[in-house]
């Protein structure tokens, strides 16, 4: 009998991406080693090389057909050297030996004295090993036909759910990416990263009044996750959403205590206290949190984590875009400050370990400290008995966009769904309700944590300085005291 033995998943990526980003160009691990070694002739802390192949195909229904369907490929290398905090950087959608040694003496100008040096050759070193998702092209999970047939399915289910609903739009995005990193110090590391996403959004009237809800989800696998009890689910909480809108009286407006719902609503903490706690604003002194390890930033009972390794989800991987394993970084626990997220550069200046958050949007960027999955862990509080505590109040159960001032931490969001709460009954739903507050004086004012920790459903997107990430968000239902709404009453 033969047996099949499976190849370590770490050296079965390294395989792909050599298959896709190196043999097709006539290179191989001796190109990169010199290209690293023209970068180390001149004194520089960091060098790394990251090459990247991306397969993207998206589809698009509107008013009952697919209106849109697009298909890229996208390959290149992005070629770093950095000196105390000075990055030079290059990039190429040329991969050949000729380009990445023309990049690498680009770069290596970066070193202040610029004087010539022996360096040492580094022992290679491979990236250590997990599989947080399945190495597959998600793109090759269903055919064109079958892809068509599900938006549609979408279109169908919404239409069905009630004569208000008068226009339906589907959008299905995969993605294949495929990157490798050498770095100076001699770590090879690899990943094969898969990317779905299925977005459902449907617009109710009634009376002349119009209204939006949406929903949707996704995560690193293949398509066939997208169920009929999934797409259901999906446009159940889309038609909910809108039709719930069309019902809702105007948000009151002031001060007051807010319940934040379960999933999604964890964005605020993704956005009022997350980027707050990246590195690079840390190191600049930038950040309200700067200097305030060790000290209460939040209520007792709040937990804060940023976990890179959660499988399958959106915001994970296996290592970040500098070759470093992501992991589970306990940012604030109990209300304490324990740590904040680093690249590699910033935690070299900061004198303490990378935390697996250097990440980038593609090969043609910088990497730079960023978050992954970014939750809050659940308490004790039934979410219900959190509800019936709200004398007067609002709860919010989902929300649209947001932004924050890193340096002060105020941050302003809009509810997309939303309730006025009396007397621990929910009285109507309420529109136009905005929350502005303080990150960190927010923290502080979280009074009950319910025991329903949940992560989202796997849509967020994170923007920072121009890039683009996917990212994941969670937190458990939250009581806030004393939170800030503006309203349209």
């Amino acid at each position: 009998m033969v047996r099949m033995i499976a190849r370590e998943p770490t050296l079965d990526r390294l395989a792909t991406a050599k298959t896709l980003l190196l043999t097709p160009f006539g290179l191989d691990e001796s190109h990169l080693a010199r290209a690293l070694a023209e970068i180390k002739a001149h004194q520089v802390d960091e060098a790394d090389l990251y090459f990247q192949y991306t397969r993207s195909e998206g589809w698009s229904l509107e008013e009952g057909i697919v209106k849109t369907g697009s298909f890229s490929i996208d390959q290149g290398v992005g070629v770093r050297a950095v000196s105390g905090e000075k990055t030079a950087f290059a990039y190429s959608d040329d991969i050949s030996e000729a380009s990445l040694l023309d990049a690498a003496r680009t770069v290596r100008s970066i070193s202040a004295s610029a004087q010539v040096k022996r360096a040492r050759a580094a022992g290679k070193k491979i990236a250590g090993s997990r599989s947080l998702y399945p190495g597959m092209d998600p793109i090759a999970t269903l055919d064109s036909t079958a892809k068509v047939e599900l938006l549609g399915k979408v279109e169908a289910l919404a239409r069905a759910k009630d004569p208000r609903v008068v226009q339906v739009m589907a959008g299905l995005a995969m993605e294949y990416d495929v990157v490798l990193v050498a770095r100076a110090d001699g770590t090879l590391a690899a990943d094969v990263r898969p990317l779905v996403r299925l977005s459902v959004t449907v617009i109710a009237e009634q009376n002349g009044r119009r209204e939006v809800g949406s929903s949707g989800g996704g995560g690193r696998f293949g398509l066939a996750y997208f169920s009929d009890e999934q797409i259901s689910r999906y446009v159940d909480e889309a038609v909910h959403a809108a039709l719930t809108n069309l019902d809702a009286r105007p948000a009151p407006a002031g001060e007051m205590t807010v319940v934040l719902g379960p999933g999604w609503p964890g964005v605020l903490l993704h956005e009022a206290i997350g980027h707050g706690l990246e590195g690079d604003f840390n190191r600049k002194g930038s950040s309200a949190f700067s200097g305030r390890i060790g000290q209460r930033v939040a209520a007792k009972g709040v937990t804060v984590l940023d976990d890179g390794t959660v499988a399958d989800r959106r915001g994970s991987l296996n290592v970040d875009d500098e070759g470093n394993v992501t992991q589970r970084n306990v940012l604030i626990e109990d209300g304490i400050l324990k740590g904040y997220l680093q690249d590699a550069m910033n935690a070299r200046l900061m004198g303490v370990k990378p935390t697996g958050n250097g990440r980038r949007e593609s090969y043609a960027h910088i990497p730079m400290p960023r978050m992954t999955n970014t939750y809050m862990l659940g308490g004790d509080k039934d979410p219900a008995e959190i509800v019936a505590s709200l004398k007067k109040g609002l709860y919010a159960v989902n929300f649209g966009g947001g932004q924050v001032d890193i340096t002060s931490g105020k941050f302003v969001f809009s509810a997309s769904e939303a309730y006025w709460v009396e007397n621990g009954k929910i009285q109507y739903p309420v529109k136009g309700a905005t929350l502005v507050g303080s990150g960190p004086d927010c923290l502080k004012r979280v009074s009950m944590i319910g025991n329903d920790m949940r992560l989202d459903s796997g849509v967020g997107t994170c923007g920072k300085e121009g890039q683009s990430v996917p990212v994941g968000v969670g937190q458990p239902t939250l009581r806030i005291d004393g939170l800030t709404v503006g309203g349209t009453a």
